[in-house]
């Protein structure tokens, strides 16, 4: 089991916030720029239960991203590399064992 990251392990210039949000997203649904400020709509596939069991399925914003063009370059260089890590080797899931101490709530059985 790996130690916890101390202020230490953490790059000069960079604070680490617990509370910062994960925005997971299916897509980006639209683009733009005002006044130079670069746009994003990122929007997620959701299900809506109908009276008669069935489902519909809708898009919804799930982010909006606003940026300027220096930080537009990163993001994309970001992207870019991490969409070449995919070629690589990819590490199993960990058990069950391996998670204790780190998860604090549980939505579906982990793998044994």
């Amino acid at each position: 089991m790996s130690a916890p990251i101390s202020d230490a392990d953490i790059s000069p210039g960079f604070r680490d916030n617990c509370s910062a949000p994960i925005i997971y997203f299916d897509g980006a649904a639209t683009h733009g720029v005002l006044n130079g400020a670069i746009e994003v709509e990122l929007v997620t596939r959701i299900l809506i239960p109908l009276a008669n069991g069935g489902v519909r399925p809708e898009m919804v914003i799930t982010g909006r991203l606003r940026c300027s063009p220096v930080a537009a370059q990163s993001l994309q260089d970001s992207i870019t590399k991490a969409l070449a890590m995919l070629s690589l080797p990819q590490l199993a899931s960990p058990r069950r064992d391996q998670l204790a101490g780190f998860a604090t709530f549980q939505t579906a059985p982990l793998p044994a």
